[in-house]
């Protein structure tokens, strides 16, 4: 169970992918039904200033002891150094031994290359950072194009707002969607972003900028149950097919077929997890046509049929 989170912070951090961090994990969401994390803040210098990338001072208030009992540790970016604390590496080695968590966003992943621990993984990183990481690790298997990686006990992040995608992930993965959809919704984002995903892999996907495809996108996220064709949604924007598609392909990064049976399969998801409807009638409520279109498609994209993923995270 995922409830003892710790950020070590080391000078140059960068702020924004620290508060992404802190958004997720940090904030008491009781409110809305969740469990806080026990979260801590640490560094080598508790109680001592660290200066950021744009000159902000952060004071820590735990050690890097603080990481010892961790069920996450998640590294935030900070500027590409030669050197990193060999406190703060040890501190990951062991919690990666005892199989903790541990989750880099941005420019992080160098920190735990520098650790060691991204030899003969996949990972990934700021598609600016690629090469350098690639060249610095070279038994890391580096991808720049994606953006997170879950490796298991690994998980890394491309830069900036990926760290939200590959947070709210790791928070679907061990705690549930319904979850996930809460923090996200809290945070006016996208509970996961849109592409062709596999179980481990998402796709980075541009985001819809114009008006006429929000609308759309928006009406077919609340009728998904119903039949839609493409050259029904192209006349519904008063397109040709052809355009729409096209048109389509240039907001979202998939065509939209693609996009329906992706939204199709995590609403399948969401229902598996928290309700007892059989199999059949969360393919109707998702949209499918039937129980063996829904497996389908869900092994597809998640990795695993629907009867064996609600046996591991259905709601008890």
């Amino acid at each position: 169970m995922l409830k003892r989170v710790a950020v070590p912070v080391i000078d140059e951090f960068a702020m924004f992918e620290f508060g992404v961090i802190c958004e997720v994990f940090g904030l008491d969401r009781s409110y809305a039904g969740i469990a806080p994390f026990d979260f801590r803040v640490c560094s080598a210098t508790p109680g001592e200033p660290i200066r950021n990338e744009i000159g902000v001072q952060l004071i820590a208030p735990y050690g890097l002891e603080a990481m010892e009992d961790a069920d996450l540790i998640a590294v935030p970016a900070a500027t590409i150094r030669d050197e990193y604390p060999e406190e703060l590496l040890d501190g990951l080695r062991r919690a990666h031994a005892r199989g903790a968590i541990l989750l880099s966003v941005c420019s992080g992943a160098f920190v735990l290359g520098a650790a060691g621990l991204l030899d003969g993984r996949v990972c990934t990183t700021h598609w600016r950072h690629a090469d350098a990481l690639q060249e610095r690790f070279p038994l890391a298997k580096v991808d720049p194009d994606v953006l997170f990686i879950d490796d298991g006990t690994i998980i890394t992040s491309a830069g900036t707002s990926a760290g939200i995608d590959a947070c709210l992930h790791l928070v679907r993965r061990e705690l549930g969607s319904a979850i996930a959809n809460t923090i996200a919704r809290n945070m006016v984002v996208p509970p996961q972003r849109d592409g062709g995903q596999r179980q481990y892999i998402e796709k980075p996907v541009s985001d819809c900028e114009d008006d006429t495809f929000s609308e759309l996108l928006d009406h077919l996220s609340t009728t998904l149950d119903e039949n839609h064709t493409v050259s029904g949604l192209a006349a519904r924007t008063h397109m040709s097919t052809r355009s729409f598609s096209r048109r389509f392909v240039a907001e979202t990064g998939v065509p939209p077929m693609q996009w329906l049976t992706t939204q199709r399969v995590l609403h399948a998801r969401l229902l598996l997890e928290t309700t007892d409807l059989a199999v059949e009638e969360v393919a109707r409520r998702s949209g499918f046509a039937s129980a063996t279109l829904l497996r389908h498609h869900f092994d597809a994209e998640v990795g695993v049929p629907p009867t064996r993923y609600r046996a591991a995270f259905a709601q008890r």
